[in-house]
């Protein structure tokens, strides 16, 4: 009598799992195979998009200024670096337009260093929501490089502006500036991924991230022509990691002296896709593990 007790509280999880799984239920916290991430991340697209505009319009609100400053910002940085490189250092070797080669580089680098560093806490700075609510956790990351591609477009106009000012013809090809932008939102979409999960397994590499800003803002040729001052297999490696690519990308569309290379967008789109995917799986697989440290 008592073994048909035993038996029948051992089956009572399992009757209840069943029961459970019968109407749809889910066991909260669990990680949902890829597709099914895939299609329930696509059914809060509507969330990611209301977080990543929120967030775009609350970073200036406290400032005199307000939104004032997405344009501000990027423009007293150029300025700055027009000085110390334009004027004193001269790194604008083998370059005719300085101006609109650095403020591309400005503007376009600003929004990956932000990505970058906001997207690797982007998890571990909203761990009340995490624990909170029930959602693909891979909207936090996605956000906030929707956010700094949402906060780079009106700075993208006013580049544009900089970039006539310059003396700059207009072109057919400025017309895949929108599409230089999907791809560059791809790539940093993934990039926000990856290091957010990263930073959840291990949190003081958070510390890392200025760090590895700093070190991309100077290999990633952002005031300076890369061939023309590195010559050789190093030069050319470092013209083609990811950042100095995008930057090249927008100015090859923008600056009449950089030729369009379709080389140069298959490299684009290649590191987008790649960076995309690699980061979306690796932080799927951490997906159960959000929250619960």
């Amino acid at each position: 009598m008592n073994k048909q007790r035993e038996g029948s509280a051992g089956d009572a999880p399992s009757d209840l799992a069943r029961l459970a799984a019968a109407h749809g239920l889910t066991q909260v916290g669990r990680r949902p195979g890829l597709l099914e991430y895939i299609g329930e991340l696509w059914t809060r697209r509507s969330f990611l998009w209301v977080m990543a505009s929120s967030r775009s319009y609350n970073r200036n609100q406290n400032n005199y200024l307000g939104q004032l400053w997405t344009v501000l910002s990027p423009l007293t940085l150029a300025a700055v670096y027009y000085l110390v490189f334009g004027v004193i250092v001269r790194t604008d070797r083998d370059i005719d337009n300085f101006v609109g080669f650095l403020t591309i580089g400005i503007f376009i680098f600003l929004s990956f260093a932000a990505t970058m560093q906001a997207g690797a806490t982007a998890v571990t700075s909203n761990i009340n929501v995490v624990r909170a609510l029930q959602f693909p956790r891979a909207v936090l990351p996605m956000s906030v490089a929707l956010a700094e591609m949402l906060m780079l477009i009106p700075a993208m106009a006013v580049m544009v502006l900089i970039v006539l000012f310059t003396g700059e013809p207009v072109s057919w090809s400025w017309l895949l500036l929108p599409v230089a932008l999907a791809v560059i939102l791809m790539f940093s979409s993934g990039l926000a991924m990856f290091a957010a999960r990263v930073v959840v397994g291990a949190r003081d590499l958070r510390n890392l991230i200025p760090m590895a800003v700093r070190l991309l803002r100077y290999i990633s040729g952002v005031f300076f022509l890369i061939p023309a001052f590195l010559p050789g297999i190093f030069g050319t490696i470092l013209n083609y990691q990811p950042v100095a690519v995008y930057l090249n990308l927008v100015r090859s569309i923008m600056l009449e002296e950089f030729p369009m290379d379709p080389q140069l967008w298959l490299i684009a789109i290649a590191w987008a896709l790649g960076f995309f995917v690699i980061g979306f799986v690796v932080f799927w697989q951490g997906e159960d593990q959000y929250g619960r440290d």
